[in-house]
């Protein structure tokens, strides 16, 4: 017997000799081997530092994931008594009556419940839903009523270190046009108009005066501060670090020392679970080093002829009716090398020289040498998106406009252009789930898709079932 197995012996053995003798028996060891808890250890972060080398990048990937899947129990501090799902730190007026509850949360044991199809870290379907509202200082709920929630679908997590490390590198180009064009209008002593494009992606424009005022009326698709955000259906959320935080306090009542500890908040024990470092800047770390890393979709070719020559013709027509205008097939990246935490998160996410911090070089992954690279050798990355926030509805074709709440200030019929690759294995569809073929949810596009969405229903019908056929082959690898 190992010594850790014979000291949980000896434990056991005091617990029933106690109990024998009619004495109280002390509260049971949560470092024994069947403690109901999910983490016995919490990640260093004062050992992730500059370029991690491929063993250590392996060792937090692997921590990454067993948090990610690991079902947390009121001894890890699950539970938010009195705290809200808020961003920012709120607390309740009083202890909820449930714990556990749909509506507002805690609405999940592990975050692999919802992320789950077609592997962990996928989508989910219509059933795992979640509500989500904008919870900055009022965020006590419960109900479904969308005057005071937004319903949405779980989308996938493929792929995602590449999606925000393009994004990082779009932001850092629009802000080199704002600071370039105020410059000009400077040095020229009058107004200068600039275009705001990044990747072959129009994001509008933008006017410098000689004095220094900027007119950002011309902004058009991302928010006036010139960084994209790429996660959530509404393109709010700036990074993975960020997304991994506000989910874990959310749905698991899981909250991160960054966030809810002394650091931002002046306590310990934010939502007075009994629980303190809920989640160390370590544990957050490998939460994004995994899903970082996770492998982008795919395109499988069929083993049907049929299908493979319909996936063919589909494709062409993909890009004769105007489809890849916005959901471009592919955008450049000149580096993998992913920094956690990032340049661009507001206060309450973990930011690049608050601490020393690490880089994850996607490099090292199984998967980086299957992407494609452009004449200047950048990494392309089938991402078949844009990264652009665009007007989804009309009044004609409304059935995507369905929410009544504004989501950190993206208008209600606004959404960001969702990421095609991987839809083959993802259905169903829409920012709520609820169209359940890709020919329903194409003919909801309205607005600056209607026409595109036009076009596709001019189609023949054998052309309709081609462009399915091709989008069926964008698929998550298994």
């Amino acid at each position: 017997m190992t010594l850790p197995g014979l000291e949980a012996t000896r434990r056991l053995a005091a617990i029933l000799a106690a109990l024998a003798c009619g004495v109280a028996a002390p509260a049971m060891a949560d470092d024994v081997p069947w403690a109901e808890r999910a983490i016995t250890e919490h990640v260093d972060q004062s050992a992730l530092k500059g370029v991690l080398d491929r063993e250590t990048l392996l060792d937090l990937i692997d921590k990454g994931e067993k948090l990610f899947t690991a079902k947390f129990t009121e001894l890890d501090g699950a539970g938010r008594k009195m705290a809200t799902q808020a961003i920012i730190p709120t607390k309740r007026k009083r202890a909820p009556d449930a714990a556990f509850q749909r509506i507002a949360g805690m609405d999940a044991n592990a975050c692999s419940s919802c992320h789950s199809q077609p592997v962990i870290g996928g989508a989910g379907d219509f059933t795992v839903n979640v509500f989500v509202n904008e919870g900055f200082t009022n965020a006590d709920f419960d109900t479904v009523d969308p005057q005071f929630s937004n319903e949405r679908n779980t989308n996938h997590l493929m792929g995602a270190g590449l999606v925000e490390l393009v994004a990082r590198e779009m932001s850092d180009d629009l802000q080199a046009i704002r600071r370039d064009t105020l410059k000009k209008a400077r040095e020229a002593g009058e107004p200068v108009t600039a275009a705001l494009v990044s990747k072959g992606v129009s994001f509008g424009k933008i006017t410098a005066e000689p004095d220094g005022i900027l007119d950002i009326s011309g902004i058009d698709g991302v928010d006036t501060d010139l960084v994209i955000r790429p996660f959530s259906q509404k393109g709010v959320m700036t990074s993975l670090r960020q997304f991994a935080v506000n989910a874990m306090n959310q749905h698991h009542g899981m909250q991160a020392e960054e966030r809810f500890g002394a650091r931002w908040t002046g306590e310990d024990d934010f939502d007075e679970d009994g629980h303190a470092g809920e989640l160390t800047d370590g544990d957050i770390s490998a939460l994004v080093a995994w899903q970082a890393t996770l492998p982008p979709p795919i395109r499988v070719t069929p083993q049907n002829e049929a299908w493979r020559n319909a996936a063919d013709a589909g494709s062409a027509t993909f890009d004769a009716i105007g489809c890849n205008s916005c959901h471009i097939r592919a955008l450049p990246l000149s580096s993998l090398e992913f920094a956690d935490p990032g340049p661009l998160d507001a206060a309450g996410t973990l930011r690049d020289g608050e601490i020393e911090g690490a880089v994850y070089d996607l490099a090292l992954t199984e998967w980086a040498e299957t992407l494609e690279r452009d004449a200047d050798g950048n990494y392309l990355v089938p991402l078949f998106g844009d990264l652009k926030r665009h007007v989804m509805t009309d009044r004609q074709v409304a059935a995507l406009g369905n929410e009544l709440l504004a989501q950190r200030f993206v208008e209600r019929n606004q959404f960001q252009t969702a990421e095609l690759w991987g839809i083959g294995s993802t259905a169903p569809y829409g920012h709520r789930g609820d169209f359940t073929t890709l020919d329903g949810v194409i003919r909801a596009h309205g607005g600056a898709a209607r026409p595109a969405r036009d076009a596709y229903l001019n189609l023949a019908d054998a052309e309709r079932s081609a462009l399915v056929a091709f989008l069926k082959t964008l698929e998550i690898p298994q």
